[in-house]
């Protein structure tokens, strides 16, 4: 028995022994072989890391105004355990309705959720409505939560807000399709948001620290830090004024005619900077969930069509440049045949037998069947296509270019005869046919169009600045000079140029105006749907500017380039000229009619919210002239109204101050409205004699009260409002139908 008890001592012993050891030999492992292992561990618990995210570069037009940027968001978040414990549920449910939009069947199931196991939750996000509102909307529910507060006695009242930012575009739809936008997760969609997404971007920091049990940043602890990295700031070369004209040109036609698209570019000819480039339909990139798919689409630089007669420039240059084109030769207008078919031209009997300039004039496609197919030839007419950049990418800084088609078979006698006046196995986008034309405008050299300007690193404060590149020098210079006369002849010219319409009184005007048949679904081409079109360059010479408008399908079958896209293109060269500051030369003492003095009137723009340096600067480039009234540093209110029509003699006032810190100002000049409006906008009462604009002024008081006595004049020689010297008018508008204009 002892023995046994012995034995069993001995194995219990040895097994507790045998265990010990092996617990100090865990412990030993755990504490001093692995204490790395578990020291990282506890770190891992006690550590806590947060994302600084970077500030997203801001986008701007080449005078630094903010086409896109980041601002303060914020998420509306419920608390339905609160809301139901203070029976708050129908007053959020109707608010929220009615600031958010969101439906009260879909809020009321967010302020009663439930978990699965019956208690209700303490935090729901209203989305997508109540995802990442404005400030506005923000303002209007802080201050619901404030009177829900007051009402329910309780600083929580379950309804919070998250804290973000959000991309936003304070010009609204303008530019739309260039900058793109991103959208409700950040992510970048279209436009120069995307193609530039890394640069706009930056790249994110982040935070590291270390805290004890009740997450109090320990004093000693280890810190890791690495700062976000701003994305950079863009610059384009987009000229936001000019960007309007444009806008407003393409807007009035698309109301008018309703077509499928309609498109224009200005540019820059000496450079390939972009001025302005729209689409309709659009967009608005702040709401671009309530858009259409089209509204998306940037034909600049996606869509291909045949040109048409604006194609006609590339042929006529490079027969000048050939030594082909005589412009005093003559020929027989009408028809000619080409293999086994017969080409005609718009008028389909002709107009007998003309010079190659009148041919021009009229846009004859006989003219350039014979300078295209028989003259340069094939191999030639191919080359100089391509040399103009036809057929391949521009290089444009956009996302989505494509290459445009060109397919001609040179032993194809009616392919290279149609090609030469733009039509058949020829497709081009706005963009190539800008670049293209731009060439013959400044001298013979393909540049490549661009559209950012620079690009500013904040954290370097490098700025990478786009160069003009030449691809190439298509034609010499002489022959850039000459047919740019020659396309001047086509505008110029009231009687016969199709392109008169694009005529502005004061300014050397060049340009084409293109009609093409669009081909069907069965192949062959339509006699009712059309490509109406038109491009030209002012001034002449020097040109400042390069405009190409292209419509897509009118509503009405008579539409041509000539009475629908020319008419567009004089709008916005006239504009952007005078707000670059290119004054009209009108001859001395030439007088107008009353139809052309309507065309050298101004429309004032918006300055409100402007810098007063900057508005003036705006002003005077349009040769109007401006007077500040009041020392603040912003502009308030202006008079006349934005949008009117002025005689560039108008002055132009500008109110940066209160009206009750103002003095009344020269008021001679102004129209009896405009007068009244200004000593309203005072506080002066105005008493008038006689009609038509101020021709003097005298302020006195009447029983303590301001007055000021107005004398009415009618218009005389020396106030700017007879008719002004301009050249002769527009004629009648052009209405040819056939395939090329």
């Amino acid at each position: 028995m002892t023995r046994r008890i012995k034995l069993r001592t001995l194995v219990v012993g040895g097994v507790i022994t045998l265990l010990f050891v092996v617990l100090l030999s865990k412990v030993y492992w755990e504490q001093v072989v692995r204490a790395d292992f578990w020291s990282d561990k506890a770190r891992e618990i006690w550590s806590r890391s947060e994302t600084l995210d970077p500030v997203r570069g801001t986008i701007t037009d080449r005078d630094g105004n903010i086409l896109a940027m980041d601002v303060a968001a914020y998420t509306v978040a419920v608390n339905p355990k609160v809301i139901h414990e203070l029976g708050l549920e129908d007053i959020i449910v109707s608010k929220l309705h009615n600031v958010l939009g969101k439906s009260e069947t879909e809020l009321r199931k967010l302020v009663t959720a439930k978990k699965s196991d019956g208690t209700y939750y303490q935090q729901r996000e209203v989305r997508p409505e109540g995802w990442k509102i404005d400030t506005a909307l923000y303002d209007r529910l802080i201050r619901f939560r404030e009177e829900l507060r007051e009402q329910a006695g309780s600083n929580d009242v379950g309804l919070s807000f998250i804290e973000d930012t959000k991309r936003f575009y304070p010009k609204q739809t303008m530019a739309a399709q260039i900058l793109g936008y991103t959208n409700r997760d950040g992510a970048a969609v279209g436009g120069l948001e995307s193609y530039l997404n890394k640069e706009l971007s930056g790249e994110a920091g982040k935070i590291t620290y270390e805290r004890d049990g009740n997450g109090v940043i320990l004093e000693n602890g280890t810190v890791e830090f690495k700062p976000s990295r701003d994305g950079s700031n863009v610059q384009l070369t987009i000229d936001t004024e000019i960007q309007h004209y444009v806008e407003e040109a393409i807007q009035e036609v698309y109301e008018q005619y309703q077509p499928k698209s309609i498109t224009a570019i200005a540019a820059d000819p000496q450079t390939m900077e972009i001025l302005g480039m729209a689409n309709l339909p659009s967009y608005n990139p702040n709401e671009y969930w309530d858009s259409s798919a089209a509204g998306f689409y940037n034909h600049v630089i996606q869509s291909q069509y045949e040109p048409g007669s604006t194609f006609k420039i590339v042929t006529l240059a490079a027969a000048v440049q050939e030594g082909l084109f005589n412009p005093n030769a003559t020929y027989k207008s009408g028809s000619i045949r080409v293999a086994d078919s017969t080409l005609r031209d718009i008028k389909r009997e002709g107009w007998g037998e003309i010079t190659y300039l009148e041919g021009l004039k009229r846009s004859s496609n006989v003219a350039f069947v014979k300078l295209g197919y028989e003259m340069l030839k094939a191999d030639k007419l191919v080359q100089y296509i391509e040399n103009f950049g036809f057929g391949v990418k521009t290089g444009i800084e956009l996302p989505g270019e494509i290459n445009g088609r060109i397919a001609i078979r040179k032993n194809y006698a009616t392919e290279v005869a149609t090609a030469a006046f733009g039509q058949g196995r020829v497709s081009v986008t706005p963009i190539q046919q800008v670049a293209a034309v731009a060439a013959v405008a400044n001298g013979g050299k393909l540049l490549q169009p661009h559209i950012i300007k620079e690009i500013d690193d904040p954290v370097t404060s490098k700025k990478t600045v786009t160069q003009p590149k030449v691809v190439r020098q298509v034609i010499s210079a002489e022959t850039s000079k000459k047919t740019s006369e020659y396309l001047e002849q086509v505008v110029a010219d009231q009687e016969i140029g199709t392109g008169k319409k694009a005529y502005i009184p004061g300014y050397r005007v060049a340009g084409k105006t293109g009609t093409a048949q669009k081909v069907g679904s069965n192949g062959e081409y339509s006699d009712d749907k059309y490509v109406v079109s038109f491009i030209g360059f002012a001034p002449v010479g020097n040109p400042k500017i390069i405009v190409y408008v292209v419509v897509d399908e009118p509503n009405d079958k008579y539409a041509g380039g000539g009475s629908v896209a020319a008419p567009v293109f004089k709008k916005i060269v006239e504009q952007s000229l005078k707000h670059m500051g290119v004054s009209p030369a009108l001859p001395e003492g030439q007088k107008t009619t009353a139809a052309e003095q309507k065309e050298v009137t101004i429309k004032v723009p918006d300055m409100k919210d402007n810098q007063v340096a900057n508005a003036k600067q705006k002003l005077v480039s349009r040769s109007l002239s401006v007077e500040v009234l009041g020392t603040g540093k912003t502009v308030k209110q202006q008079i006349p109204a934005a949008g009117t029509q002025v005689s560039p003699t108008q002055k132009i006032y500008l109110l940066t101050e209160e009206r009750d810190k103002l003095s009344l100002p020269n008021l001679i000049g102004l129209s009896l409205r405009d007068a009244l409006e200004m000593c309203s906008l005072l506080g002066i009462r105005a008493v008038t004699a006689g009609e038509g604009f101020v021709s003097n002024q005298m302020l006195a008081k009447l029983n303590g009260e301001r007055v000021v006595k107005l004398t009415l004049s009618p218009p005389g020689p020396d106030d700017g409002t007879e008719e002004s010297t301009a050249g002769s008018g527009d004629a009648g508008a052009d209405t040819t139908t056939e395939t090329s204009e």
